[in-house]
């Protein structure tokens, strides 16, 4: 694995974790400031919300080691595209997650079809396609700002050349 590589699935990392970190405070806001809760219908049980945002996070984790890792430091640029579709994608994931583990946990196909209409307008699955955006579009701007760097900051003192 290349420099570039190593700085890219590291910082890869602290990036996913930071979208996990917002996204539990934007879920604990929204459903203070709303009263609302994350999943309306307490008998499909506690385990399809933590589902639902844990595949997100894996999503926009995979996402950003595909744009860091196989994309060299000098063609490194912001991604805004990019940030986009993992938005997008983290939002289409959210909502179609929760569809199928109710429909396989509850066996109703139609209550799945139902949550997810629901959900779509949701401000917890804007919020995780929103989030995501914002952390890969950082993301982008990181890789990108990175480019020309060698080894650590130097103080001006260490700069003999220069």
């Amino acid at each position: 694995m290349r420099d570039y590589q190593k700085y890219a699935t590291t910082v890869a990392l602290f990036a996913t974790v930071l979208y996990a970190a917002l996204l539990v405070a934007a879920f604990g806001l929204i459903s203070l400031a709303g009263n609302l809760d994350v999943i309306a219908d307490r008998s499909v049980g506690p385990l399809v919300g933590p589902s639902m945002a844990g595949a997100t996070v894996i999503l926009v984790f995979v996402m950003l080691l595909v744009l860091g890792v196989n994309t060299p430091p000098d063609k490194q640029r912001v991604a805004v595209g990019f940030a986009v579709a993992t938005g997008i994608a983290a939002y289409g994931l959210f909502v179609v997650v929760g569809a199928i583990l109710i429909a396989v946990g509850a066996a109703d196909p139609v209550g799945a079809l139902i949550f997810g209409a629901g959900m779509l307008a949701s401000p917890f699955a804007l919020m995780v396609g929103g989030l995501a955006f914002v952390v890969a579009l950082v993301y982008s701007i990181l890789l990108a700002s990175h480019y020309g760097e060698n080894g650590r900051p130097l103080w001006p003192w260490e700069r003999r050349g220069e």
